[in-house]
């Protein structure tokens, strides 16, 4: 694991910084626009356009690293969203800051691509999988610091503004100073929706209602707090739980799905994460008291678990070629849900209270395990001997997230080398055609010997120049 942090640490350092700068500022705007008084539903919009940034940065930000690449796409995308950060300061008005999430959002869509591909290509066989554990704890581990950083400015002033900027604009320190080679890039191509639902119908529901159920969580977890008149200090301390929660049970639940029926661990794990939320009711009131915290940190440690399940329990299902397409379609499916949640949980709050948030949390989640229940009616398990390894990938993510699993690695060594290939074949065709006079037909390489060097080119050029130069012998 040293040598996976030591080769990596400065990406790792970045991704970091990032981190802190989105958890703070999901915090800081829910609590804020509670201060300048804007209706739950105006603020559930704003919350909302951050994951449909998302959701279409993650579809054109792989189009722009071909391009353009991945130092000059990572320094526009995190100046992009520092100023976005400074610019919800200076216009306080829920369009205005609907508008900068959504850049906020498609920015980060964008890093986490950027940031993902170049991990993946900084890991070797032996250390992938540890990179990709300690990229989930920095993830979740900086997004509950930075929702802690609240306590440190008054949320009603321009300092977290100011905050969110330079954290953010601190990530393009270690990145952009990194000697890590840019990488070949190559985004998955995820399958049809319809398919990836005929492959495994639970799968499926389970990916959409985790995006609909962490969505809530992050995008008006904050917004829930206030609406039970909580301190920004204790609504900081309720986020940071059920985010910290995210790290702790990954490893023993994806032991126990390893050990035992991935299905029934998946239905388990959702029923509880779903009885747990509705213990968030019995607990809940100005202050965060012990037990609400507990309940947070219990709750985090559930749900957050449930999408590498689903990812898991469909990838049993598939073809070793497959599950590169269908886990990236599942990161989709995920995008659209959290697109959902946010501005369901906030109109349910604005018409029926804060209790509702819990209510529609804890629906959500019991609806997985009972349609989870539901599939074992209609279809026989797969055999513990075939399931494969459970392999945590955090909701946030992009679909370049994929090629840190062990499926993932040898598909992405594969394009790659493809595309090399292809690369050295249109090399080889252009030089060809620029010097026809060494006679290579089409797709016939150019060897070493054909290839001109300098040290046999300097030769050549000065013999040639002396004869011409050389004057004649007098004729006897």
């Amino acid at each position: 694991m040293l040598t996976a942090i030591t080769n990596s640490w400065a990406l790792l350092l970045g991704v970091a910084f990032l981190m802190l700068g989105n958890g703070l500022q999901s915090t800081v705007l829910g609590v804020r626009a509670s201060i300048e008084g804007f209706s739950t539903e105006a603020t559930g919009i704003v919350m909302t356009c951050y994951f449909v940034g998302y959701l279409v940065g993650s579809f054109i930000t792989p189009k722009a690293l071909s391009r353009v690449g991945h130092v000059r796409v990572f320094a526009a995308l995190a100046s992009l969203s520092s100023a976005s950060a400074l610019l919800h300061a200076v216009f306080i008005d829920p369009t205005a800051w609907a508008a900068m999430r959504l850049i906020t959002g498609f920015c980060f869509a964008g890093l986490y691509i950027v940031a993902e591909s170049w991990l993946n290509d900084s890991a070797t066989n032996e250390t992938r999988g540890q990179l990709l554990s300690i990229y989930m704890i920095v993830l979740y581990g900086c997004v509950a610091l930075g929702q802690l950083m609240i306590n440190i400015s008054d949320p009603g002033s321009f300092t977290p503004f100011v905050l969110m900027s330079v954290v953010v604009s601190l990530a393009l320190v270690p990145t952009a100073l990194t000697a890590a080679q840019v990488p070949a890039f190559e985004s998955p191509s995820p399958v049809s929706l319809k398919r990836v639902y005929a492959i495994s119908p639970l799968g499926f529901v389970c990916a959409f209602g985790v995006g609909v159920a962490q969505a809530q969580i992050f995008g008006i977890g904050s917004i829930y707090g206030g609406e039970l008149n909580m301190s920004p200090k204790d609504i900081s301390f309720f986020m940071g739980a059920v985010s910290i929660g995210g790290v702790i049970l990954q490893y023993p639940i994806g032991k126990a799905s390893d050990a035992f029926d991935r299905r029934i661990v998946l239905i388990v794990v959702s029923l509880l994460a779903g009885i747990v939320a509705l213990s968030l009711n019995l607990f809940s009131g100005p202050e965060a008291t012990p037990m609400f915290l507990i309940s947070s940190l219990l709750f985090g440690a559930l749900c957050m678990p449930l999408y590498s399940l689903a990812i898991a329990h469909t990838n049993d299902r598939l073809e070793a070629s497959e599950i590169v397409a269908a886990t990236s379609a599942l990161i989709v499916i995920g995008g659209v849900g959290a697109v959902i949640g946010p501005i369901v949980s906030s109109i349910l709050i604005g018409e029926f209270g804060p209790n509702s948030f819990v209510y529609s949390l804890s629906l959500t989640l019991l609806m997985i395990g009972f349609f989870g229940i539901y599939r074992m009616t209609v279809r026989e398990s797969v055999p513990i001997a075939d399931q494969g390894d459970y392999i945590g990938v955090p909701l946030e993510s992009s679909t370049m997230v994929v090629t840190m699993t062990p499926e993932g690695e040898e598909w992405y060594e594969e394009v790659i080398a493809e595309a090399e290939a292809e690369a050295e074949a249109e090399a080889d065709q252009a030089y060809a055609q620029a010097h026809p006079e060494l006679g290579l037909g089409d797709g016939e390489a150019v060897t070493d010997s054909q290839t001109p060097d300098m040290l046999e080119d300097g030769p050549g050029f000065w013999e040639e120049e002396s004869s011409e130069t050389e004057e004649p012998e007098p004729q006897k």
